[in-house]
């Protein structure tokens, strides 16, 4: 198994909780170049999420504990995996959360 870290370039404490987000996102981009997955993470902290490749299987896992808020407890937990097209080089994966919550996993192909 193949750990990838999240990265990001924001404060912690910028991070908001919205109550309400338009759910939904997800995008998948093979081209020739490059393999892509977009997807929305708005509700997870980059510590709350873990993306790994296993058996050329790309898994993305977002889970944050119950907690309370204004309105009430949430919980919420997201898993997805993806197999990946054989031409991917696995070793070149990064992903990366901006400020908007979309969770970008890409890699390069094999030349």
């Amino acid at each position: 198994m193949t750990t990838i870290e999240v990265q990001h370039n924001w404060e912690g404490e910028e991070w908001d909780w919205p109550f309400q987000h338009n759910d939904g996102i997800v995008k998948v981009h093979n081209g020739p170049e490059r393999f892509e997955v977009g997807l929305e993470a708005s509700y997870f902290r980059p510590n709350e999420i873990q993306v790994n490749i296993v058996d050329h299987t790309l898994m993305v896992r977002c889970k944050h504990e119950s907690r309370y808020d204004q309105h009430g407890v949430v919980a919420r937990e997201i898993s997805r995996n993806y197999h990946l097209p054989d031409d991917v080089e696995t070793t070149s994966f990064k992903c990366h959360l901006d400020k908007k919550g979309i969770l970008r996993i890409f890699a390069n192909k094999k030349h």
